[in-house]
């Protein structure tokens, strides 16, 4: 009898699955006819579309196979991923426009210049920006575009001819072509024969850290204002290029869900978002509302998702003058998964993105005039409001780190910010700003808006929660000295966006003399460590011909080296100019402060670095550090699954990485094993949750501050806003520094803003020198917390260094290298593998 009622349940997930394919006119809109000579999806993948999962070469294939044969195709590479894959771009539109595309982009372009005075739209096309996929899983997006690009090429519908002659659509089909990979090469290959509908299979639970994410696991979707990764930079390229009047970002959200399109919760807009930019969004909406309605499928909007973060793609159209517009369809995460609405199919999914993708197309024409005029009339009022402001400009600038300064002017230049140079020397409000390593922004430019949304701080807020985080201020992120300019009567020349080559002074055989000032200074010193090269750290500042050098300066003695001292000044001269840092030879070790042969300068370790990963760690944290290490520093870094860390001898490893995670699948011996390789002189750093571990494993013993926040006058409904308001969803607070603490070696001043996301309050040492970093009494520099975490965060510390034996436990409660643009905290993290031993 049990054995019935298992196959009646068994049947019962898979009898209604969509086992058959579905042919392409499922997709399309009904009554047309099509160009044979247009190769469909089928005639490139042997496969229907919907029946499997395509992977990136597929999509490729299929892409070029349909410029080759349409006249209404232009197709162009933007850029390569980490693993060589090419991001295509198709420009679709009439074969008239595209033969006078340059024309119509020089137009176009015009409307965002509030010099050229382009007041006339009626003749020109409308840009728009379909972007699909850009969360590799999230694969219906790349599906519909499949389904797009065939229909804009193939239909021989009059209407669609009319759109064409009127709109220039860029169709990016996978903003994310390494994680498509990998998430189509896992459904795929999990596939049955009879579709599996059960939630629990094997095909719906991807391996870590699965297809979301890029090759070092970012999730690129916030990238939009960071632009750290190549896929980020081939896309802002592209729309900065054309700046689109609307752009369209195609999502997938849980299985259980049904379909959300724009605008979202109103009182979450970001208050520099024209408000005509939400009425259009609306206006738009009702295109995609009647569309879904034809196919009865359900959706809903302003309700869950935000337009406040302008780093993601349906917010960054929204300061650049644009309607940015996000889609979630719920996930199949396969072919076809049993969920509360019925069985959702992979075609399912499609056939919903490519009704609003067409949708979207047909609002921009018909919208054509009204949206090109608020575009021309978006830059028009910011040019207007920055010449009645008496803020001229922003000067920001590090005395010690010119690297740093050009990162961030590598950032502002990819969104086509306008930069000065300083011709002089100045000092504002006691901040020192030197000719050569400070960067003036003129307000009066097209993109003033935007450089409001990179600067500006806030506090204050409508509402309490956000889906994204709710300050990102460059400035306070880079650590850079930043102020307000009130003239413009010190701005140079442009700024080239070029650094000054670093030099060595001369030959020496005693020793050579490195601030760790510069953001480089760590990758330098492993290149020499790597070298065979003995390298020094000094616990005290000294002077040397007049000036002096900081906690954590190395000295790179000549003599017992495996180089001589001819060699060993020819490798320097070598290497150093691809840095912009000065080596100093030093001619005696009879320095003021510490002699160089003083025990206050003590060797270094050269460092081989472990960082535990797999189920339960948090991708993004664990690839923003595999990226740094990686990409920026050139550092091996040893990535240690978390069931394999049982079974690997860490007595190799100087130092073992834990970042944000769940690390209860440990065993008592793998902790034992971690505690043992501690005291036996391991330095273990842990981040926000591996704290909690640490803590729960006798590990660590930590006091953490709590408090009890009782709900009065919370209706049921309201539960989940309430608890929404009391998570630190991303905001920047203030700390002091102890100058002296290895922790803090190369930091450019005594006070430090910190990225904040976590709710772990640890309470300061007893001891003052314990504690090294220590928030504020008033910390609030940008974003939201509520009062009661805001009260609990005073004083408290986010960084402990715990002695075990010969090694150190180091803890973070936050991301020192959050989403890879918080330069300003990375040297905490490079100190900590660096100095650790000095802790």
């Amino acid at each position: 009898m049990k054995s019935i009622y298992y196959l009646l349940f068994f049947f019962s997930f898979i009898c209604n699955a969509q086992e058959r394919p579905v042919p392409l006119a499922y997709f399309l809109p009904q009554n047309e006819t099509y160009n044979d000579k247009i190769p469909t999806p089928k005639s490139v993948f042997n496969f229907e579309l919907g029946e499997m999962h395509t992977d990136h070469n597929q999509v490729v294939r299929f892409m070029e196979a349909i410029a080759k044969a349409s006249d209404r195709v232009q197709i162009e590479t933007t850029g390569y991923t980490y693993e060589n894959r090419p991001l295509q771009l198709l420009t679709i539109s009439s074969p008239e426009n595209l033969a006078k595309i340059d024309e119509i982009h020089r137009k176009h372009l015009a409307l965002s210049d509030s010099d050229t005075n382009a007041s006339d739209v009626s003749n020109l096309p409308i840009v728009l920006y379909l972007g699909y996929s850009i969360h590799g899983n999230e694969s219906s997006g790349t599906g519909a575009a499949i389904a797009l690009a065939y229909y804009l090429t193939a239909s021989e519908s009059p209407e669609l001819k009319k759109m064409l002659d009127n709109t220039i659509i860029l169709l990016d089909p996978s903003l994310n072509p390494d994680g498509l990979h990998r998430f189509s090469t896992w459904v795929n290959s999990h596939k049955s024969k009879n579709l599996v509908t059960d939630p629990n299979d094997r095909e719906f639970n991807e391996a870590w850290p699965g297809g979301r994410f890029n090759h070092y696991w970012f999730d690129m979707n916030r990238d939009w204002l960071p632009v750290q990764l190549p896929e980020s930079q081939a896309r802002i390229r592209t729309f900065r290029k054309w700046m689109p009047n609307v752009l369209c970002d195609f999502h997938e959200m849980g299985t259980n869900s049904t379909y959300f399109f724009q605008p979202g919760v109103q009182s979450r807009t970001n208050p520099l978002t024209p408000e005509l930019n939400q009425k259009l969004t609306k206006k738009i909406a009702g295109y995609h509302a009647k569309a879904l309605d034809k196919i009865g499928s359900f959706y809903y909007v302003e309700d869950g998702f935000d337009d406040f973060y302008y780093g993601k793609g349906s917010t960054y159209p929204d300061i650049n003058g644009g309607i940015g517009i996000l889609f979630e369809q719920a996930s199949s995460r396969g072919h076809a998964q049993q969920s509360v609405n019925g069985i959702i199919t992979f075609p399912f999914t499609i056939k919903n993105q490519f009704t609003t993708s067409l949708s979207s197309v047909q609002a921009a024409y018909e919208m054509r005039k009204e949206l090109l005029e608020y575009q021309r009339d978006f830059f028009t009022n910011s040019s207007a409001e920055s010449k009645r402001n008496k803020t001229k400009g922003y000067v920001f600038g590090d005395e010690k780190d010119a690297t740093k300064v050009q990162e961030l002017a590598k950032i502002l230049s990819q969104h086509k910010i306008e930069m000065l140079q300083l011709k002089e020397d100045i000092t504002i409000n006691k901040k020192k700003f030197s000719k050569d390593l400070s960067i003036i922004i003129p307000m009066e430019q097209k993109n003033s808006k935007l450089i409001h949304a990179i600067f500006d701080r806030q506090t204050k807020f409508k509402d309490s929660i956000f889906y994204d985080i709710s300050a990102w201020n460059f400035d306070l992120a880079f650590n850079l000295n930043f102020e307000e300019l009130n003239s413009l009567s010190q701005a140079g020349a442009r700024y080239e966006n070029v650094l000054k080559p670093g030099t060595v002074n001369q030959k020496s055989d005693v020793g050579y003399l490195i601030e760790w000032t510069d953001y480089n200074s760590p990758k330098l010193l492993y290149q020499l460590q790597a070298k065979g090269l003995r390298i020094k750290t000094t616990k005290k500042p000294f002077v040397h011909n007049g000036k002096t050098f900081s906690y954590g300066s190395l000295l790179v003695p000549v003599q017992n080296q495996t180089m001589s001292s001819d060699e060993m000044y020819a490798y320097l001269n070598q290497i150093i100019p691809e840095y912009a840092i000065a080596i100093t030879a030093v001619e005696t070790g009879f320095t003021d402060g510490a002699n160089l042969g003083n025990p206050n300068l003590v060797n270094l370790t050269m460092p081989k670095v472990a960082m535990v990963v797999g189920r339960g760690v948090d991708p993004s944290d664990a690839g923003e550090l595999w990226h740094l290490f990686d990409q920026k520093a050139q550092i091996p870094l040893t990535k240690i699954d978390m069931e394999q860390l049982q079974r690997v001898t860490l007595s190799g490893y100087t130092t073992l990485i834990m970042v944000n995670g769940n690390y209860g699948g440990l065993s008592p011996a793998t902790a034992a094993k971690i505690e043992q390789w501690t005291q036996s002189g391991g330095t273990l750093i842990a981040y926000q949750d591996a704290i909690k571990w640490l803590n729960d494993s006798k590990l660590i013993e930590l006091t953490l501050k709590t408090t009890k926040n009782e709900a009065k006058a919370i209706s049921f409904e309201q539960t989940s806003d309430f608890k929404g308001a009391q998570e630190i969803g991303g905001a920047i607070f203030e700390t002091r520094l102890d100058l002296s603490h290895p922790i803090n070696y190369g930091m450019p001043r005594n006070t430090m803003p910190i990225f904040r996301n976590s709710s772990i309050f640890i309470e300061p040492n007893k001891n003052s020198f314990g504690n090294p970093i220590q928030y504020t009494k008033n910390p609030l520099l940008s974003g939201y917390i509520s009062k009661p975490k805001l009260e609990l965060l005073k004083e408290t510390v986010p960084f402990q260094a715990i002695r075990k034996g010969d090694g150190a436990i180091l803890i973070f409660t936050d991301n020192t290298n959050f989403r890879a643009f918080w330069l300003g905290t990375e040297k905490l993290f490079w100190n900590a593998v660096f100095f650790g031993k000095l802790m």
